[in-house]
């Protein structure tokens, strides 16, 4: 729940910044009936962006094409032409959509001379709650089912090498504060742990337990409290 409006507030505001240019034009010639696409990646500050993953999911036939941009912010693909394709930008286990484009379909043996241009202003989420990572009860031992979302983050961090993050455990106000401080450290240093044995540097994950300090529901339900018992991700670098 949280993870969804988190990401759905940050990129519900970015929907206009995607801008499209589609400067192909026409000749003759026998080649495929594809389009090349050039794609440039930044925050709205115009730093690059490196490690996205751009996906263009095609209209007519759901297929997805996608790249991953390099150390300039870009990468180029080819797209089959007479089809629309919605622009979706990856981030961990979420995504956002941005805007169509729109590459016309060609006739005879014309084809695309030059290139069409995606140029996206992005803002990447920093932070994201570690959805279905779950403890024993008053334990920091992680559950079975919990390995599959961490496996998850290992990938992500793999990609996004140069990032460095905080993991931070939080509590719903069962129990005294100070024995909820202790439980989310414990329950950060699990985690911690984890990504260091599937090979993630020490030096990029820092733990730290907020106990019941920083609820982002009422403790009121059980679904509040529910909410309030997470593992959250901190981009720090």
């Amino acid at each position: 729940m949280m993870k969804h409006y988190i990401f759905s507030l940050l990129f519900t505001a970015l929907l206009p910044f995607a801008a499209l240019s589609q400067n192909g034009t026409v000749q003759n010639a026998n080649t495929p009936k594809d389009a090349q696409v050039n794609v440039t990646m930044t925050d709205f500050k115009k730093n690059v962006l490196n490690n996205e993953i751009v996906v263009f999911k095609s209209k007519l036939n759901s297929k997805e094409y996608q790249g991953l941009t390099d150390d300039a912010g870009k990468f180029s693909v080819r797209l089959p032409s007479g089809d629309s394709y919605e622009i979706f930008i990856l981030g961990f286990k979420d995504s956002a959509s941005y805007n169509i484009l729109d590459i016309p379909a060609l006739k005879g043996n014309a084809y695309y001379k030059d290139p069409f241009v995606v140029d996206i202003e992005h803002l990447p989420a920093k932070s994201f709650v570690l959805e279905d990572c779950n403890f024993e009860t008053g334990k920091a031992n992680l559950e079975e089912s919990s390995f599959a979302v961490l496996d998850e983050l290992v990938a992500y961090l793999n990609r996004k090498d140069d990032e460095k993050i905080e993991l931070g455990g939080h509590t719903d106000n069962v129990g005294t504060a100070a024995k909820n401080i202790v439980l989310s450290q414990d329950r950060a240093n699990t985690v911690r742990a984890y990504l260091l044995m599937k090979g993630i540097d020490p030096a990029r994950v820092t733990a730290k337990g907020y106990g019941m300090t920083k609820p982002v529901a009422p403790n009121t339900t059980a679904d509040g409290r529910a909410q309030n018992r997470r593992t959250e991700v901190t981009i720090l670098e």
